[in-house]
């Protein structure tokens, strides 16, 4: 029994709460689980009055008991508590200090007061032990008792009824009812003595108090009787807490779990003798029970491995089911908070719950957040990759954008969905707007890259159908060269818009947006031509050497020209130097515009027909003109238009002039080289001199024919020392290094002949005699090498007659001008060439 009913000291002699002792009675005896289950019985009366003996009979308690043989005198000091054994539902009785004792003196009550008040605070049956034979007497111990009692009654703000179980002890043979309307009349003069608060002046007892009355027979004379007496009374402690039972008003009653905080709460008030508020206290003690209770719900909550998995998950990427396991977890937190909590305070009880739901949302809400963003990010990761498969499907930008983003939304919306928690009201409007706006960022950075792409590749479209075109309508630099690039440019640039405009009809731009891009795209077109132009303008002097070169190299068929000396070199040279000043005028400015110039008209006056006006000019004494290219800009062109301005051209005219000066020095040579060539007769006078005066020679020539044989021999001879020796191309370097190398030459040559027809006489002699022979059967053969050597030497004039009907002159090009190689040259080549071989 000692054991069962944990009999512990909660407050000793001098006041002093035994904190630890109740926590450890409380965790003992399992009181913190029973809830509003439990009932508190205390028991005051008189020092020695048997209230130990009482409570040990009547809950089988273990409380110290006088001993009778060792004298009277103060047993329990302080208060005990103990656990009333096999009384449902859980009872808990405390043994007061008795009153009246000795020991502690007629003037120290404060102690009495004290834990008469905390006794009337925690209980709710308090019984009061007196003796039989008190009843009816003026100065009967019981009096100074209920004194005490009533008068801290009043400290109690707005107290809670309390059941009062008077005990008759010792009773006599008087009836029990005889007593009890003896002792209620004594009661109630009591309370009608004792001052009161003006709020209670005409409150009734039966507002405070539930008065019950029982005897018991003696211990001593009659122990079997009272022992019955005893257990007839223990019987009506079961179920002392349901309706209608001993216990009273239970409306300030604590949760068992917070009976330990409350009652500590309570004797510290006592003892610094301020008034018990009790429904503040037991606002209080919720309170702080619930607040506890909520910290270690969330402490618990902070440490579930459930949660800790869950959080750890989230951190890697989204988690399927969050919401409906965040729910769970959180349903089960508050469902112990409000299993704990659930006979405290409601209003206390609900705030701290909430407060409870709020830290738990707390905790919980970093964990949604992130996870709202894995669903963004994969969300806006779909949505990229849906939009580049749709559009290497084929599909239309703008229409593959609104089905993404309309798929990346259902799916965003379906994932929030799940992700939701029961307990919050937590809205995702602002993670759902954030996802709308990197999708569009997204889609609007894809737009845009896909039209600069798209731009870029009719650009460069633009770019290839431009460029050499314009090349080489500007090589060809004829009048009409710019109409023609106007045409070119127009055709390509509407072809280009024309399918770029197409193109872009599924991005679904509007119509100032298109408008835009279709003249970027125009522009751009417009700017390779004026790119190519300027591009173009540093070849212009190459170019136009190349034209002047051409016109004046070659005539109207294309054929290169062989200066005759036939041909008007200054008409030659006026047309190609025309033809070179036309691409220099074409190369001036850019005529996009069809804007009329007088850029060409100025050139020709200023530089073809310039130095014979001024020439003119100068002769008939005229003043000096304005120089109309002394300027940095082109009459009637805008100044972004002029490529080469009239200074510019003034000077590359200079300079082309000077460059091609030797090309047409070399063709006036090779005119006055070729009539030399040309004119190996004397004049007609002197052969008419020549027939009169040599009449006579001639006529002795007709008389002997010998003389006739004698000069063709000489004129072969002659014939032939001309070819070999080369005599007109000798002195086609003049008369002096002409005869110096005739004269070097000439007797070698003459030995040369003779030995040549000295071999072939002895040759002839040689086959003469092998025909003679009739034992010679050899075939007869021709020495090739001879053959060529007789033929060469033996017709020389025909040599001459085919190298020369071939070409009369030979012409090359090269960087520095016109090369002219005159036939002579050329024969002169062939001649050493046979002298080498013989």
């Amino acid at each position: 029994m000692d054991d069962d009913c944990c009999s512990t000291q909660l407050l000793d002699g001098d006041g002093t709460f035994n904190v630890e002792g109740l926590d450890r009675f409380v965790s003992t005896t399992k009181l913190s689980d029973c809830g509003l289950s439990y009932a508190v019985v205390a028991i005051m009366g008189p020092q020695s009055s048997g209230k130990s003996t009482l409570m040990n009979h009547l809950f089988h308690t273990n409380f110290r008991e006088m001993d009778a043989f060792r004298g009277r005198g103060q047993t329990t000091k302080g208060i005990w508590m103990a656990k009333c054994v096999g009384i449902e539902p859980f009872t808990l009785g405390m043994d007061l200090e008795g009153t009246d004792g000795r020991e502690r003196g007629e003037d120290d009550t404060t102690f009495e007061k004290q834990s008469a008040l905390f006794a009337l605070a925690v209980a709710d049956i308090v019984i009061i032990n007196m003796w039989c034979h008190d009843i009816g007497r003026e100065q009967a111990a019981n009096k100074p008792l209920l004194k005490t009692v009533f008068q801290v009654m009043m400290r109690l703000f707005s107290p809670r009824k309390t059941t009062l179980l008077f005990v008759i002890r010792d009773k006599t043979k008087t009836p029990l009812e005889y007593l009890e309307p003896i002792l209620r009349e004594d009661v109630q003069k009591i309370w009608d003595s004792v001052p009161k608060p003006q709020a209670h002046q005409d409150t009734p007892l039966s507002e405070f108090f539930n008065v019950e009355v029982t005897a018991l027979s003696s211990f001593e004379e009659k122990e079997q009787q009272f022992k019955e007496q005893v257990a007839q009374l223990r019987e009506r402690f079961f179920h002392s807490i349901s309706p209608g039972g001993l216990a009273g008003d239970r409306r300030g009653v604590v949760p068992a779990s917070a009976f330990a905080f409350s009652a500590l709460q309570i004797w510290k008030i006592i003892k610094e003798n301020k008034d018990l508020d009790l429904p503040a206290h037991k606002v209080m003690v919720a309170t702080v029970r619930c607040e506890e209770i909520g910290n270690e719900k969330l402490r618990d909550l902070k440490s579930d491995e459930g949660w800790l998995e869950l959080e750890e998950a989230v951190e890697a990427g989204p988690v399927s089911g969050f919401g409906k396991t965040v729910s769970s977890i959180l349903e089960r937190c508050l469902s112990e908070y409000d299993m704990e909590a659930t006979y405290f305070e409601e209003g206390v009880r609900n705030a701290k719950r909430e407060q409870l739901e709020t830290k738990a949302l707390d905790l919980v809400h970093p964990v949604y957040v992130t996870l709202l963003g894995h669903l963004r990010s994969k969300a806006l990761e779909d949505f990229k990759s849906r939009l580049e498969q749709s559009l290497s499907r084929g599909d239309g930008f703008a229409a593959s954008v609104r089905a993404c983003t309309e798929s990346s939304l259902v799916e965003f919306d379906k994932g929030f969905k799940d992700a939701s928690i029961k307990q919050a009201n937590w809205d995702a409007s602002k993670v759902r707007e954030k996802l709308h706006r990197d999708i569009d960022t997204h889609a609007s950075s894809v737009c845009c890259a896909k039209l600069s792409e798209m731009t870029a590749k009719y650009e460069n479209k633009l770019t290839e159908a431009l460029s050499h075109p314009v090349e080489s309508l500007f090589e060809s630099g004829e009048k009409d060269t710019w109409v023609s690039i106007r045409k070119l440019l127009k055709r390509e640039t509407d072809a280009a818009v024309a399918e770029y405009s197409t193109a872009v009809v599924g991005f679904e731009l509007d119509e100032a947006t298109v408008d835009a891009q279709v003249q970027n795209l125009r522009d751009f077109a417009r700017n390779v031509v004026e790119k190519k132009a300027r591009e173009d303008a540093g070849k212009v002097l190459i170019r136009m050497k190349d034209r002047f070169s051409t016109v004046f190299n070659h005539d109207n068929d294309s054929m290169p020209r062989v200066w005759t000396g036939k041909e008007d070199i200054r008409a030659i040279t006026k047309d190609a130097r025309s033809a070179s000043l036309k691409l220099l005028s074409v190369m001036a400015a850019v005529r996009l515009d069809e804007k009329p110039d007088k850029i060409e008209n100025v050139l020709v006056s200023s530089l073809m027909d310039g130095a014979i006006t001024t020439q003119s000019s100068q002769n008939r004494g005229v003043g000096p003109t304005t120089d109309p290219l002394a300027s940095s800009s082109w009459e009637e062109v805008p100044p972004k238009n002029t490529v080469i301005t009239p200074v510019q051209c003034k000077s590359l005219w200079r300079q082309f002039k000077s460059e091609t000066e030797y090309t047409v020095t070399q063709a006036i040579s090779a005119q006055e080289a070729h009539k030399r060539n040309n004119n190996w007769l004397p004049p007609p006078w002197a052969i008419a001199a020549m027939l009169i005066l040599g009449f006579n020679e001639f006529m002795l020539l007709l008389k002997n024919p010998l003389y006739l044989m004698v000069l063709f021999v000489g004129y072969l001879l002659s014939k032939a020392l001309w070819v070999q020796l080369d005599v007109a191309g000798e002195f086609r370097h003049g008369p002096v290094a002409g005869l110096l190398s005739i004269s070097s030459r000439f007797l070698p040559t003459i030995m040369n002949l003779l030995k040549r027809l000295a071999e072939e006489a002895q040759g002839q002699g040689q086959q003469q005699q092998q025909h003679q022979t009739p034992t010679a059967q050899k075939p007869y053969t021709v020495d090739s090498h001879s053959f060529k050597h007789e033929s060469s030497s033996s017709n020389p004039t025909s040599t001459v007659i085919s190298d020369s009907s071939v070409s009369s002159s030979n012409v090359s090009y090269s960087d520095s001008g016109m090369e002219y190689s005159s036939p002579s040259q050329m024969h002169r080549r062939s001649s050493k060439g046979e002298v080498e071989q013989s």
